[in-house]
């Protein structure tokens, strides 16, 4: 994916300085998911990731482009692939950016991505059972078009109501952008209509509802925010502590929300397990013992050092193109 030249810089600087997982990913102590290891050496740009609750301790995951059209599933207690589903009745993917799990255990791709900001006049969902069993195959998925009421627009989160089952997406635009909210139901029939809901603070690259549907976590490159659902009139919570990570590209809630996953994309990417703001176990010595508090106040150390990462990812830039006029 595109990137721009300062974002490229601080990204570069933060996988070389980057704290070891088991410092930055907080307590792995307690119920949940512990992290993993993407060991498919297919698995090149992993760029969503969804915790699947038919089968539990599987995440679902795929690549960004130029792979085909592959979900694969992974064992989180070795982090190895255990099936690699092909869809089927699609066409050709173009940007795929996003996964996410419905109420009735149906997979939602986003094939939602637009490197240049625009250019196409319309992206597309899939739709598919998820797999009863486990194993190589082909299943066939439904898609949708899909359009933004305001025009075009890069987007790589998508997220489905996991009590309404209503799908919505989250744009992609550095001063922040919008939660849109697509039809109650998705048609086959012509283009489903995206309309924007409420404004989003961060540039996001993937979000994810709580099993319960009532937080909101959306992340972007180096750091995140929680919401309150409230009914859709979502509400800001706090910060998420998101874990440094070289290129931050997923999100997931574990199955029993008492963690956060955040992937990344890369060969043997890593899957970076924090406990999740206001469960019950957490045990962050910067929660204060109250959601809100974790939310804000969580992360600290975590924080300075991507502030300084950035600083210096800045200066970097600066020299950079000093050299480049020069």
């Amino acid at each position: 994916m595109r990137r721009s030249f300062a974002v490229l810089a601080g990204v570069l600087l933060a996988g070389a300085c980057a704290l070891p997982a088991s410092a930055a990913a907080g307590t792995a102590e307690g119920a949940g998911d512990r992290g993993f290891t993407l060991k498919d050496p297919r698995i090149t740009e992993s760029s969503g990731l969804a915790a699947s609750r038919q089968h539990p301790g599987i995440y679902w995951t795929h690549n960004d482009s130029d792979d085909g059209p592959y979900l694969y599933a992974v064992d989180s207690a070795t982090g190895r692939t255990v099936a690699r589903i092909t869809l089927r009745g699609i066409g050709s993917p173009r940007d795929v950016e996003a996964v996410s799990v419905g109420p009735d255990n149906a997979l939602y791709v986003g094939d939602i991505g637009d490197n240049f900001g625009g250019k196409w006049p319309y992206v597309w969902i899939y739709r598919l059972p998820e797999p009863k069993n486990l194993t190589d195959q082909t299943v066939t998925a439904t898609q949708y078009v899909v359009k933004y009421a305001d025009g075009p627009r890069d987007a790589e989160s998508l997220l489905v109501h996991p009590k309404t089952g209503r799908v919505y997406i989250v744009d992609k635009k550095e001063d922040g952008g919008h939660l849109y909210e697509g039809p109650a139901a998705l048609s086959t029939s012509g283009a489903n209509v995206f309309k924007p809901v409420a404004p989003v603070d961060l540039w996001a690259t993937d979000a994810a509802f709580s099993p319960d549907g009532g937080q909101l976590a959306v992340r972007g490159y180096f750091g995140g925010v929680l919401y309150d659902w409230n009914g859709g009139r979502i509400k800001r919570k706090g910060r998420l502590d998101v874990p440094l990570q070289g290129q931050g590209e997923s999100v997931s809630y574990s199955a029993d929300g008492t963690k956060l996953m955040y992937g990344s994309e890369g060969a043997d990417s890593a899957v970076q397990a924090v406990d999740a703001p206001g469960r019950p176990a957490a045990k962050s010595p910067s929660s204060g013992g109250g959601s809100g508090d974790a939310a804000d106040g969580g992360g600290r150390g975590s924080l300075k050092v991507g502030a300084v990462i950035v600083a210096v990812g800045v200066a970097a830039l600066f020299g950079l193109r000093r050299l480049r006029r020069g």
